[in-house]
C-alpha cells in the first residue's frame, strides 16, 4: 500500500522541477489516499483490530510494553501500573492490560 502510495507521487512529481519542492501536492495525495481508505467499510480500523484482542493478564504490577517482540517493529517502553481494577491501556499501540490477580 505504501509502496503504491510512494511511485504515486515519484510519477505526478515528475512534471515538477527538481529544484521545486511541492508539499501541497504531498499533501494532497496522502489525503487522497485517507478519503478512499476511509470510505471503504468493509475494512475495520486500526482500533477495532486493537479493541478484538482480549486484555492480556500478567502477574506484577507493573508492565513494560513495547509493542511487538520484535524492537524495529514496536514503540518506546511504556511501563504501566496495573494497580486499578479496569484494564491499563498502552498509549502507543492500545493493547490492554490486568493483572492476573488484583490485590
Amino acid at each position: 500500500m505504501a509502496s503504491s502510495l510512494f511511485k504515486v507521487l515519484l510519477e505526478s512529481s515528475s512534471n515538477i522541477p527538481s529544484s521545486t519542492r511541492n508539499l501541497s501536492l504531498v499533501a494532497n495525495q496522502i489525503g487522497q489516499h485517507t478519503a478512499k481508505w476511509m470510505q471503504d467499510t468493509s475494512k475495520k480500523s486500526p482500533m477495532e483490530l486493537i479493541n478484538e484482542v482480549p486484555p492480556i493478564k500478567v502477574a506484577g504490577r507493573i508492565v513494560a510494553c513495547e509493542g511487538d517482540s520484535n524492537p524495529a517493529l514496536g514503540h518506546p517502553i511504556e511501563f504501566i501500573c496495573l494497580d486499578r481494577e479496569e484494564p491499563a491501556v498502552c498509549k502507543y499501540c492500545g493493547l490492554r492490560y490486568t493483572q492476573g490477580h488484583h490485590h
